[in-house]
């Protein structure tokens, strides 16, 4: 039976604020480290971002503050913004205690506020180890009377550089603190600095199988010779059409590069990187948490943090050098129980990386070719029926009814319902997007001769090897439309311009009705 945070020691009051929030069960990392917390002991926690060890050390220390003192009593050090963002705001969401003052310092924000609240009394500082130094040397975050200490991510602190100013912040608090260190690898330095500064700590563990958990759909694509990754992802984009999306990079250039590719596609998306101003990056999450922004290319350092509550994928353009650091990519989807997809594209050359991932997580991760065209299509018929089938349900069905009452005086009513699904379904979709996923799936290898087939094949998107010249058949192709029918000669159901389409309207005797079309096979 699977235990509750009343029974690792959580209080009634503080157990029902985290049921209103939709925290129900503790986590692994939770139900291990809670209870050792709470009992006094230092802690290091090994576990992967996405297990809930943001609430395994803040729950005990909330549980713990003293609010008869103005005090500074808990330092908690995070190597990003983002992630002390993420932090504050969580520890604001578990409290229960409205006298408890809790801070977030970083850089790029007014650091002359962050004195004023601190010379006013603040029971809890999150904060970057560079701010945290700098109110340290203007002599306004005192650490004397510091009773806990958190470090969070410390492989990161390290990866980021910050080791030594970590180092530097904990010999100037007490030793009679209580320590909690949380990284998901344990490298030499952090080793290191687990056996300088923690004392006889507990270990709790949450083993790497468990951090890349079924419900997060891994999938491998494997990029053609001629394409490149920027245009590859674009029928990947089409194909899946995630509602809300990461897509990681490597560097700040490649972010700019692939923002741009996919905004001139027509897609709703923004970049994410170590350029951007503390004030651009908060006004990119908003949008970004608001759906104002479907996508976000990032850089894995810039990413550090981002919590995005329903966010379906996870895309990675490269594979990290690092597998842990994969697994701290795809553990931004699939949370709190929900299904989560991570799609990740290698070259011919990558695939000794795929090898390396796949022993990372412990399961075969087989290639896939990208999707055709007559794949993506399919996909989009199905998203369509599926708003068809709600509208079905919905209110506003009714204000429509009159309407069509009016037009089956003269029309077919398969006929109206054709018309309407036809512009529903144009409107629906981005042009401009399926266009530049079109055009990257008719592009060819090059051909013995070293030239490029211009043409799309008839094969609804996959490279046939033949050209289709115009006037020829074939589905998929310019010069046949979707069925096969030419710009002359059919169109999408066979009457084309100067052919003879279906009549939609009743005979004179309003009884007799023309042919019903075969149905459109994408």
């Amino acid at each position: 039976m699977p235990s509750s945070f009343l029974s690792l020691g959580i209080s009634e009051a503080r157990v029902a604020k985290l049921e209103s929030i939709g925290f129900t069960e503790p986590t692994a990392i939770q139900e291990q480290a809670i209870p050792q917390l709470l009992a006094g002991a230092d802690v290091l926690g090994q576990a992967q971002t996405g297990t809930g060890k943001t609430a395994a050390f803040a729950l005990p220390i909330l549980e713990r503050l003293d609010l008869n003192s103005d005090s500074l009593q808990a330092l908690i050090l995070t190597p990003t913004r983002e992630l002390a963002i993420q932090v504050g705001q969580a520890l604001r969401s578990f409290n229960t205690k409205p006298g408890a003052k809790i801070l977030t310092v970083y850089g790029g924000s007014d650091i002359s506020r962050q004195m004023i609240q601190l010379e006013r009394g603040v029971h809890v500082v999150v904060g970057t180890p560079g701010r945290v130094i700098d109110l340290m040397e203007r002599g306004k975050l005192k650490l004397e009377n510091l009773s806990w200490f958190v470090l969070d991510e410390a492989d990161e602190m390290l990866n980021m550089g910050f080791i030594q100013d970590v180092e530097r912040i904990l010999v100037t608090t007490p030793s009679t603190k209580q320590s909690t260190f949380f990284s998901a690898t344990m490298p030499p330095a952090v080793k290191r600095l687990v056996k300088n500064f923690l004392k006889s700590p507990v270990t709790v563990k949450v083993e790497s199988q468990d951090s890349t958990p079924t419900r997060i759909d891994q999938q491998i694509y494997l990029v053609p010779y001629h394409l490149t990754k920027e245009e590859a992802l674009l029928p990947i984009l089409e194909y899946e059409a995630p509602a809300s999306a990461l897509i990681f990079v490597r560097t700040k250039d490649s972010a700019s590069r692939l923002t741009e590719v996919l905004q001139s596609s027509g897609h709703s998306v923004d970049e994410y990187h170590g350029n951007l101003s503390q004030s651009q990056r908060e006004a990119l999450l908003r949008r970004f948490r608001n759906q104002q922004v479907r996508w976000v290319v990032a850089t894995d350092i810039a990413a550090r943090g981002l919590d995005i509550d329903g966010l379906t994928h996870v895309f990675n353009l490269d594979i990290p050098d690092d597998p842990e650091r994969y697994v701290h990519r795809i553990g931004r989807t699939g949370r709190a129980g929900k299904k989560g997809i991570a799609i990740t594209l290698i070259s011919g050359k990558e695939r000794y990386k795929l090898r390396q991932l796949e022993q990372q997580v412990g399961m075969p991760l087989p290639p896939q070719p990208l999707p055709n065209v007559a794949q993506i299509q399919e996909r989009r018929i199905g998203r369509f029926t599926e708003q068809i089938l709600e509208a079905l349900t919905g209110e506003r069905l009714a204000s429509f009814l009159p309407l069509v009452s009016q037009l089956v005086e003269d029309y077919d009513p398969q006929a109206i319902a054709a018309a309407a699904l036809q512009l529903a379904y144009t409107q629906l979709q981005s042009d401009k997007a399926e266009q530049a996923a079109l055009q990257v799936l008719a592009k060819q290898p090059h051909s013995p001769e070293g030239g490029r087939g211009r043409d799309r094949d008839g094969g609804g998107g996959s490279y046939s090897g033949r050209p289709i010249k115009r006037g020829q058949g074939g589905n998929g192709s310019r010069s046949g439309g979707r069925d096969g029918g030419g710009r002359d000669g059919g169109g999408r159901d066979g009457g084309g311009r100067d052919g003879g389409g279906y009549d939609s309207r009743r005979s004179s005797s309003g009884r007799d009705r023309a042919p019903i079309p075969a149905p459109v096979k994408y």
